[in-house]
């Protein structure tokens, strides 16, 4: 059984990594970033003001913690998410980070999403702030300090197939040392 865990900011390309290597290695796939588009679907808001939201009510991040920790405990599954590291890092065989420099990000964010750059520019800023501010006070988790990760990856002057032959090429050395699959 193995778990993998992918991390990073909004627009890294975890989610589109994430998918890949379940994929690829034949593991269930399971998305934070996911349930919390749920969550602001059923209430009927945007991410962003569900993010603000989420800052005074800590019940909408334990709600996805929980789910992410209850799939990671099942095995044989790849879970992405901007916290989810962090909160499986004793159950994942592997600590993926992927990043890349903000304007990069909300460039993807902006066609992705197909909206202007200056909205999503607005929006990755209310989503990291928020997300800095309670990750800090619900889990006193500081999310620039990656040291739990096995392997942090820049992945702006690297396309996807790129980042995936090099998340990959990582995990499968590694399986083969750990013997996890």
């Amino acid at each position: 059984m193995v778990v993998i865990a992918i991390s990073g900011p909004p627009g890294s390309g975890k989610t589109t990594i994430a998918k890949l290597v379940a994929e690829y290695f034949k593991l269930n796939y399971f998305s934070a970033g996911r349930v919390f588009r749920e969550i602001a679907s059923m209430r009927g808001v945007s991410i962003e003001e569900l993010s603000i939201i989420a800052e005074k009510d800590p019940s909408i991040d334990l709600e996805i913690d929980k789910r992410s920790y209850e799939e990671a405990l099942k095995g044989n599954v790849v879970l992405d998410g901007h916290l989810t590291a962090w909160i499986v890092k004793d159950i994942a065989d592997f600590k993926i980070y992927l990043t890349a420099p903000l304007l990069i990000r909300v460039s993807r964010i902006s066609k992705r999403d197909n909206i202007s750059f200056e909205q999503a520019f607005r929006q990755t800023i209310i989503r990291e702030n928020t997300q800095w501010k309670r990750f800090i006070e619900y889990y006193g988790i500081d999310t620039r300090d990656l040291s739990i990760f096995n392997l942090v990856l820049d992945v702006s002057m690297i396309n996807i197939e790129e980042t995936f032959n090099i998340v990959r090429e990582f995990i499968e050395k590694n399986l083969k040392s750990k013997q996890v699959i």
